[in-house]
């Protein structure tokens, strides 16, 4: 903690395609980046799908905070410095043809500093994708904190109306202070950025970028996008 009761958090947004490639690398990626927060995005959704996630998370050095099967896919985890206030799983309508969407919400601690937390995995459709994001802004409105964070795979670029539309309320971590990679999908030659973590106003963005740190040879085995890390300073709450 800081002298003045600020947090310093590592938010790491991952999406990890239903664990049906290589976990061990998977895990090293995501432990590699020491993260206080992990936003997952098609988490394991059918068969043995907690064990799956948990045992993920244990290789990682985490614990699962909320999400999953119950999210439709998106999911949270977390490390021991994060005391859990609540938790809730969001389902979105279903729109007829298109695969079931959700959130993975929570609310945290670290130290003084209170924070809500949403992963989400947004449409392909574009209007769906939009009233998506709309509905992402009210509930991060709804969660009853001044500060929040929000991650996940947009199946959007930066040009688009939908994450133009986040980024219009919040702030696009990585626009704010780039650090390290921009795009993130795909994994073996990225050329897109589908992928980003937002933050309300009040929190300090420190840096945010896909991690140039991490081995080559597991990132290409571990899942079909690259993650993105950022490191907030989150002030301590009033």
């Amino acid at each position: 903690m800081a002298p003045d009761d600020s947090a310093l958090v590592r938010v790491l947004s991952y999406n990890v395609r239903s664990l049906r490639d290589d976990t061990a690398a998977l895990a090293r990626v995501i432990k590699a980046c020491e993260p206080d927060l992990v936003l997952v995005q098609e988490a394991p959704r059918f068969f043995h799908w907690r064990k799956k996630l948990a045992r993920l998370a244990r290789a990682a050095d985490l614990v699962i905070l909320t999400g999953g099967a119950t999210a439709a896919g998106p999911a949270i985890l977390c490390d021991l410095r994060a005391t859990v206030e609540r938790t809730e799983d969001v389902l979105l309508p279903l729109t007829p043809g298109q695969h079931r969407r959700g959130f993975a919400t929570a609310v945290v601690r670290f130290g003084n500093a209170r924070l809500g937390v949403l992963s989400c995995h947004l449409s392909l459709q574009k209007d769906e994708r939009y009233e998506q994001a709309g509905m992402l802004l009210d509930r991060l409105a709804g969660m009853g904190v001044e500060h929040a964070v929000a991650g996940g795979d947009l199946n959007e670029r930066p040009g688009g109306r939908t994450f133009r539309r986040l980024a219009e309320s919040l702030q696009d971590c990585w626009a704010v202070a780039p650090d390290g990679g921009e795009h993130t999908w795909v994994h073996s030659e990225p050329h897109q950025r589908i992928d980003a973590i937002f933050a309300t106003k009040g929190i300090e963005v420190l840096g945010c970028g896909v991690p140039l740190h991490l081995p080559e040879t597991d990132l290409r085995v571990a899942t079909d996008h690259l993650p993105v890390l950022a490191t907030l300073r989150v002030p301590a709450a009033d």
